[in-house]
């Protein structure tokens, strides 16, 4: 049984929130710019959505292409509050915002929902 353990703990990765330091860094606006660009990097142009396709295609420059077809379809719809398998930009910088410890830990001190509106997102 220990090397069951030790294997799945092999497997294990860590993870850093940057979020709350990329705020720190660049303020709200700027950070909620990065953001949008990482919408643009993995949405489908002609759709101006996060497809199941589009992920699929692009998940490449993030070092995701080991993904599976049914784990990929879990990511869109964690963030997918409208119900369309899709991501619009609005729904993915809520998804990030949301899945960032470090920012929902902090309350609304980081929060830089206010700043949706203000960006035209």
């Amino acid at each position: 049984m220990q090397a069951v353990d030790n294997n799945i703990h092999h497997h294990l990765v860590d993870f850093e929130d940057f979020f709350p330091s990329m705020i720190a860094r660049m303020g709200s606006e700027g950070f909620i710019w990065e953001l949008c660009n990482g919408f643009r990097l993995l949405m489908d142009v002609e759709k101006g959505l996060i497809t199941f396709e589009s992920l699929k295609r692009n998940s490449v420059l993030l070092g995701l292409h080991d993904l599976r077809d049914d784990e990929l379809v879990c990511m869109l719809m964690e963030g997918d509050l409208d119900g369309d398998g899709a991501l619009s930009q609005m729904e993915f910088c809520i998804l990030m915002i949301r899945l960032s410890p470090g920012l929902m830990d902090n309350g609304s001190k980081q929060w830089p929902v206010d700043n949706f509106e203000a960006m035209n997102v």
